[in-house]
């Protein structure tokens, strides 16, 4: 028998303007420009420009039944909505400000990969399951799918039946190709790819082959003397063919990156130091000037003076007034982005004053997103959203936003120092150690402790894994 019951419960549920703000909010400056010409493209009542000016009738006479759906049309003119590209501009701009900072990258290796395939003059059906091979190849340069899965999606996509025989026989050809090491199948593969192209017959060459052919766990784990007793080699053979080793690609696929297209690094906000006084804008190149179209208000005004019991008329008006009102809101959400950037960014640096006075990282204080969301009065998500994907132009470089952002670690004299600091630190003890005997995360948090940071080895681990550091035996050398 079923039961009728009551229940009470709250939700919170995100306006559509909160939505917008939200996402606009995560864009950084080098992707603005696209957005704002899509909300132009997708809305004809927004218009790029300054606001036009002069005086707007108003629509205040109408029915009563027709009043709450009608607007006011200078809610759509008013020019406060066109100021919020000059409010991040910042005084004194100069040229510098505008720069474009390139990061070189010509063809990319998948270009290179389909040139090369061309001079193997495959027939139609070699050549597509060559494609279908060099499209799986990732931009590392390796080949992670399992043939069976792209036997499957040449089945399913093209409808041509292959087996892994098939593909394993192309595969061999497509190893061939420059850089080498292409589309291996593991670093494994990849390293014994390219020793095979060396001169086998050269002892050296040789040994390094069997090494990662026969010992590749142990060489991993450097496990050298188990290797040296395996392979029945002394410790000079062994360093010269881990030598050779250490010279080979492990990423072969970085090799077309250096031809790449032209991009470019767009900072989000701009700082001046001038005589010890700091100076805060937006970079505000990619945010054009937005306006709501005069024309689409006019429409308003001969809603006003036409006949109101027309049914395509009141139609008409009713898209005109949603897309003012989508315009509206999405300019306004362009100003409280801009305006919170500001804020949160000003916040950091009140915070962070002395470090930007001159890089100096020691100077970094611990500092936490819910820091700079008490100081603003706005929630922590808001303050992450606007910390992701953001940078900072300074007189001594450009710094992602969470970069300013760690926790702190106490000292023996009582302070609080920037966990930043501590790995500083950290690396500086790791690259002045012994390479034939590195320090253990023991002996690590030791010297730490004996410079006065309160750390436990744990923490030493963390920050460790942190900076990409490897544990003291993956660290040893020859």
């Amino acid at each position: 028998m079923q039961k009728l019951t009551l229940s009470h419960s709250l939700q919170q549920k995100l306006s559509p303007q909160q939505i917008q703000f939200i996402k606009l909010l995560q864009v950084p400056t080098s992707e603005l420009e696209a957005r704002i010409e899509e909300e132009l493209e997708i809305n004809p009542a927004l218009e790029e420009g300054e606001a036009d000016e002069g005086p707007t009738e108003s629509i205040d006479h109408l029915d009563d039944n027709e009043e709450s759906d009608s607007p006011n049309i200078e809610d759509y003119l008013h020019d406060d909505y066109t100021g919020y590209k000059m409010s991040g501009d910042g005084v004194g701009r100069d040229l510098d400000d505008d720069k474009e900072y390139p990061i070189s990258i010509g063809n990319t290796l998948h270009d290179q990969l389909l040139t090369q395939l061309g001079f193997l003059k495959l027939d139609h059906r070699q050549n597509t399951i060559g494609k279908q091979l060099l499209g799986s190849i990732d931009s590392d340069g390796y080949l992670r799918r399992e043939l069976s899965a792209i036997a499957n999606d040449l089945a399913f996509s093209l409808g041509m039946e292959t087996d892994e025989e098939e593909l394993a026989a192309l595969l061999e050809k497509i190893q061939n190709f420059e850089p080498p090491g292409i589309a291996a199948r593991s670093l494994q593969e990849c390293l014994l790819l390219q020793l095979k192209r060396r001169n086998l017959d050269d002892s050296v060459i040789l040994k390094a082959h069997d090494i990662i052919k026969y010992c590749f766990k142990e060489f991993s784990k450097k496990h050298y003397d188990k290797i040296e007793h395996k392979l029945d080699i002394s410790s000079e053979e062994l360093k010269n063919a881990i030598g050779i080793i250490t010279k080979l690609n492990p990423k072969p696929g970085g090799a077309g990156e250096e031809d790449a297209k032209i991009q470019f690094l767009i900072p989000d906000f701009i700082l001046k130091n001038h005589n010890g006084e700091l100076e805060l804008s937006l970079n505000t190149r990619n945010a054009p000037e937005l306006k709501i179209s005069r024309s689409y208000s006019e429409m308003l005004n001969a809603y006003d003076k036409s006949k109101k019991k027309d049914k395509k008329l009141r139609e008409t008006v009713s898209f005109i007034k949603q897309k003012l009102d989508a315009a509206k809101w999405f300019i306004d959400a362009i100003v409280q982005r801009q305006a919170t950037l500001l804020n949160t960014m000003q916040s950091i640096i009140d915070l962070q004053f002395d470090y930007f006075q001159d890089g100096d990282e020691s100077k970094l204080k611990p500092m936490i997103l819910k820091d700079i969301a008490d100081r603003i009065g706005m929630d922590v998500s808001t303050i992450s959203r606007v910390v992701s994907s953001k940078s900072i132009q300074t007189d001594f470089g450009i710094y992602p936003l969470k970069y300013f952002f760690s926790e702190g670690i106490s000292t023996d004299s009582g302070e609080d120092v920037s966990s930043r600091e501590v790995k500083k630190k950290l690396r500086a003890f790791i690259d002045a150690e012994p390479k034939s005997k590195p320090l253990s995360d023991e002996k690590l948090e030791h010297l730490l402790n004996q410079e006065g940071y309160n750390i436990a080895r744990r923490t030493v681990a963390k920050y460790r894994e942190q900076l990409d550091i490897p544990v003291a035996r993956l660290r040893k050398e020859l």
